[in-house]
């Protein structure tokens, strides 16, 4: 089943639809969310992508993150992939949102106006072996330690929203 990607302007104004693929090889800018999940201990849930995945496989990256369908909101999509991907649902807040453009490997580029919601969870992750192989809970300072060792080791996207955007995820 193709996947299609909301094509935006950067004041968010949808501009058209397109393949996810040829959105990601053509580097075009489009919506997104990245979700961030604490627990009541403040530790962030951070989540190693499938094997399988079409870009960034086994490379760790924030909670959740994907892209709405035609008609729903970031955050009716977020609360689904949340769902989908981790088998549980909680409150969520849009903390900001921003633009970035990095290249992700295999000829694509994540093009992204992603919006970026926080969460608060402390019961049981159910993962969907087609999008997630692992998961883990860590502390934003062991976090950050770990980025600055081993960059290789996470998603682009998450590398660029924790450097830049660490203060407003807390």
């Amino acid at each position: 089943m193709r996947e299609y990607v909301i094509l935006v302007n950067e004041n968010d104004e949808v501009t058209g639809e397109m393949e996810k693929q040829e959105a990601h090889v053509k580097g075009l800018l489009h919506r997104a969310f990245s979700i961030f999940i604490f627990n009541n201990k403040k530790e962030l849930l951070i989540q190693q992508r499938a094997k399988a995945k079409y870009h960034s496989p086994l490379q760790w990256t924030n909670t959740c993150c994907s892209h709405p369908k035609k008609g729903e909101t970031c955050l009716e999509a977020a609360h689904r992939r949340l769902q989908e991907e981790l088998g549980f649902d909680c409150i969520l807040s849009e903390k900001f949102h921003f633009i970035y453009k990095a290249k992700v490997g295999g000829g694509l580029t994540e093009h992204e106006f992603d919006r970026v919601f926080v969460g608060h969870y402390d019961n049981d992750v159910e993962l969907n072996p087609l999008e997630v192989e692992s998961i883990r809970w860590i502390t934003l300072s062991d976090l950050k330690k770990e980025i600055a060792h081993h960059p290789e080791n996470f998603t682009e996207w998450f590398k660029i929203i924790f450097d830049k955007y660490e203060n407003y995820i807390e």
